[in-house]
């Protein structure tokens, strides 16, 4: 599996359904029925991309989408949910974080408080990093629950490629999405869809 036959595989999850348990259930199946080191390129594939959006622009982008702050974590499921908008939007928001406000999956959410968007709407796919790991386990009959037999075989393979690149920071310079000025220029079509709630004293 390479790069192209990645996203293929993801773009057909996407037209699967919206969904994410049932893209996930999708993907473990079509992962199932191929040789595990499908499912371990898969992933070698899945980090590569997403420490292409491993970028302080994008992580300013989470930040307003999510009221002005996102966790580590939170920042990293952010990641694995832009996978899932498709090849083109990850490209575009790699590129320029605002073009996330031009995404149905992001104007959905314009103006709906945060503790109404569900599962499906929510800006985070935690449970992307894990499939091609239960997949792996599926095909291999290993009863690993903390997958080591797996991450090894990741680690040789990226090992292969040149190394991993999960110790990087972020990209860029980091900057502070709750001043409004900033906020305004770098992200203008986000700041005006997800405006901050003032600070009270």
């Amino acid at each position: 599996m390479d790069t192209d036959s990645f996203w293929e595989l993801i773009e057909q999850c996407r037209r699967h359904s919206r969904s994410q348990d049932e893209r996930l259930a999708w993907l473990r199946d079509q992962l199932s029925r191929r040789p595990p080191a499908e499912a371990v390129r898969f992933q070698v594939c899945l980090d590569q991309v997403t420490h292409e959006a491993f970028t302080w622009d994008l992580w300013a982008a989470a930040d307003r989408i999510f009221g002005g702050w996102c966790s580590d974590d939170g920042f990293c499921y952010f990641g694995l949910w832009l996978v899932g908008l498709g090849r083109a939007a990850f490209a575009r928001a790699v590129a320029d974080p605002d073009t996330l406000a031009d995404t149905p999956e992001v104007r959905c959410l314009a103006g709906r408080p945060r503790e109404g968007w569900n599962n499906d709407d929510w800006p985070g796919w935690e449970s992307l990093d894990y499939i091609a790991m239960e997949a792996y386990g599926r095909l291999t009959g290993v009863d690993d629950d903390c997958g080591d037999a797996f991450h090894e075989a990741v680690d040789a393979v990226e090992a292969e490629q040149g190394g991993a690149n999960g110790n990087l920071g972020p990209r860029g310079a980091r900057w502070d999405v709750r001043r409004e000025d900033e906020a305004a220029r770098r992200l203008p079509k986000l700041s005006a869809m997800f405006p901050l709630r003032p600070l009270t004293r």
